[in-house]
């Protein structure tokens, strides 16, 4: 229970601004960028750190960095609760985002360590529902405490609910941590974060100033510098935070650039979607989260039934045919027209939930069937970390899409579009790249 509440709080944090975007960005004098930024701040801070901050956990000990994670979480959430202006909003989301990763980081690993045996598969199951139950409320969630309360409550709810999750953390879960004393991975840490941060910087920033500024080729330059001193830090290494060698076959690579396509073909969309719901049909954040609660619902049904209805279902085929399920729903939300109304999304909305039920259950058990036993963390935090960067990128990128095309349904159908080109051919390339796991070089 503790460990799944800091994970449904943070999981939730995600996207609760979604529905919160019109009302935040009008109190505080935000301009688009500012908007993209609430977004992503919390999910590059959340993606570039998730890898150090697991290394990290190893060796410090897991529960104290998950208490410690929990409690600059909460600081976060107040300071982004308080914040009197857009600038400080978003510095406080990229603490909250460094915050999560510590928790995200620490989450699996303490119930590996708290439960042997059929109890840890329960408690994985739970867990897994956990996520599910997130994503699923997180827009109705935000949409209640906007509309009803103010759009600070969103931010302040996570507060008795961090309380609550240390004090059951103190009492119920015991400290581990990994044997040996090798040392932390520094210049990874360090390389890939401002390369993760600098490439997002550089991309939102062209939306606003162009590609030809400083203020957007500096940041890529960095980005490219910085991912390419990675790489070699990564390969010379003692101890690596990501081992390339992972990469040498062909099917890790594909899931990861799966995992990566998955976020902006099927969730970085949501958030423009929340805008034109609101400011170009009116609704209140309540109905607009409603409007955007058909995938997450459907998803959640997919993915605790997909065991039952599809046992032979091999981790390729769930992900290659729901990434496929996704760019098809994404195709059908890119359908709008002048005459639109909220309702014409939810065909969409379900189509992608399939894929999304198919998918994400598919993506941890896919890498770590394609990897060495001794790296299955490392497979599995790699799939997380991809995931968050996928979405972080996506908003930016995507949202260069919205902004730059007509206001309202025209500037939705060029961001679903690409959405759903992202997502049919993330599909065929895990299809196409990841082969069959009775052939890959090792079997689950």
């Amino acid at each position: 229970m503790a460990v799944c509440l800091g994970a449904f709080m943070l999981l939730v944090d995600v996207t609760i601004v979604m529905v919160a975007l019109p009302d935040l960005t009008e109190d505080l004098a935000l301009s688009f960028t500012g908007a993209q930024w609430l977004l992503d701040g919390y999910a590059l801070a959340l993606a570039a750190l998730l890898l150090a901050a697991g290394s990290f956990a190893d060796h410090a000990g897991r529960r104290k960095v998950y208490l410690w994670g929990l409690a600059a979480f909460a600081l976060a959430s107040l300071a982004c609760g308080l914040a009197p202006s857009g600038g400080l909003l978003v510095g406080a989301r990229v603490l909250q985002g460094v915050a999560a990763a510590a928790m995200m980081a620490t989450t699996l690993a303490l119930l590996s360590a708290t439960y042997q045996g059929r109890r840890r598969g329960i408690a994985f199951g739970v867990w897994g529902g956990v996520n599910g139950a997130a994503a699923a409320i997180a827009p109705v969630l935000g949409g209640l405490l906007t509309e009803h309360l103010h759009w600070r409550a969103i931010f302040l709810v996570n507060l008795p609910i961090s309380l609550v999750a240390a004090w059951l953390t103190l009492r119920n879960v015991e400290e581990s941590r990994l044997p040996g004393g090798a040392r932390l991975d520094w210049a990874g840490m360090l390389t890939f974060t401002v390369a993760a941060g600098a490439l997002t910087y550089g991309l939102i920033e062209s939306g606003q100033h162009g590609w030809a500024a400083a203020r957007t080729l500096v940041p890529l330059a960095v980005a490219v510098v910085a991912f390419c001193v990675f790489l070699v830090a990564e390969t010379r290494g003692a101890n690596p935070m990501l081992d390339l060698r992972l990469f040498a076959g062909r099917s890790f690579g594909g899931i990861m650039a799966g995992a990566g396509l998955l976020m902006p073909a099927a969730f970085a969309c949501l958030a423009f979607t929340s805008l034109w719901l609101q400011r170009d049909l009116g609704l209140g954040p309540v109905m607009a989260g409603l409007a955007l609660s058909p995938m997450a619902a459907t998803s959640l049904v997919v993915s605790v039934a997909s065991a039952r209805l599809f046992p032979g279902l091999s981790p390729r085929a769930a992900l290659g045919g729901g990434l496929l399920l996704i760019g098809a729903g994404a195709f059908l939300q890119g359908l709008l027209d002048a005459h639109s109304g909220w309702t014409a999304l939810t065909a969409g909305l379900v189509v992608s939930g399939l894929g999304v039920g198919l998918a994400v259950p598919a993506l941890n058990s896919a890498a770590m069937a394609y990897a060495p036993h001794e790296r299955a963390g490392m497979a599995a935090g790699t799939v997380n970390t991809v995931r968050q960067l996928g979405y972080a990128l996506g908003v930016a990128v995507l949202g260069l899409l919205y902004q730059g095309d007509e206001t309202g349904y025209a500037a939705l159908n060029g961001v679903y579009r690409a959405g759903g080109v992202i997502g049919v051919a993330a599909g065929v390339l895990v299809l196409v790249a990841v082969v069959p796991v009775a052939r890959a070089a090792r079997t689950p």
